[in-house]
């Protein structure tokens, strides 16, 4: 199993309470796509973030109205449960394995092996430990994309939670068809807002972005490497 980077980060948590979405606040994605395939939920929401991540969520749907009027902010995914992070991980395993012709339980370790490299290139760990809990199971991040004023998806180049090189933020970034020109340009507007009101993005995901979780405080490092940081928000584990 791959060692994120970001695990070295200490976490100080704030108890910063999570908070439900509204669907009258910000364009939410449903029906919801894990519960659509048996994600485990409970009466859990997939719609909460902490406090503090959903104030910064609306500054950066304000900031986007000044400079695209009728566009939204849609969010895909917020807060998972352990059990859902382990569920998508084996749910996507399957999805490659049976794309590439392959029974996952007949599979050789070398394949085996293989297929979970690309899965955790874009999943993160479903950890137990405290100190290396994954991102949305701290509330504390968010997958997001752009909507027009019907409700229509902006178009981004890639589906979120592809696996492939596309879902890399800049993999449009050198094309010269203007299509291909116009989807890095939406994924541009998408990370400047989310930008401007406080977030990182995820180095591997175009619609990924955090504030205040392990992987947050790690990429502000390295963009302030002066600066010491550390992150505030660690495991939200509740009963269902």
């Amino acid at each position: 199993m791959p060692v994120k980077p970001y695990y070295q980060i200490p976490i100080q948590e704030c108890h910063e309470p999570l908070v439900e979405l509204s669907p009258e606040a910000i364009a939410l994605v449903t029906p919801h796509p894990y519960k659509a395939v048996g994600a485990p939920y409970d009466a859990q929401s997939p719609f909460w973030v902490r406090q503090g991540v959903r104030d910064r969520l609306l500054q950066a749907q304000h900031y986007l109205q000044t400079l695209q009027p009728d566009w939204q902010i849609q969010v895909f995914d917020a807060y998972r449960p352990i059990a859902v992070q382990q569920y998508m991980v084996d749910y996507t395993f399957a999805q490659l394995a049976q794309a590439q012709g392959l029974n996952p339980a007949q599979i050789e370790p070398a394949q085996r092996k293989a297929l979970y490299e690309q899965v955790f290139e874009f999943w993160a760990l479903p950890s137990l430990n405290p100190a290396t809990p994954p991102p949305h199971s701290t509330g504390a991040a968010l997958d997001v994309t752009l909507v027009d004023g019907k409700g229509q998806a902006i178009a981004m180049g890639s589906p979120i939670d592809e696996v492939s090189s596309r879902s890399y933020p800049d993999h449009f970034a050198q094309a010269t068809d203007p299509i291909e020109q116009t989807y890095h340009h939406h994924r541009t507007r998408l990370n400047q807002v989310m930008v401007e009101a406080g977030f990182t993005r995820h180095p591997s995901e175009w619609w990924h972005f955090s504030y205040g979780d392990q992987m947050w405080a790690w990429l502000m490092a390295q963009k302030y490497p002066a600066t010491s940081f550390i992150a505030c928000y660690g495991a939200v584990t509740l009963n269902p």
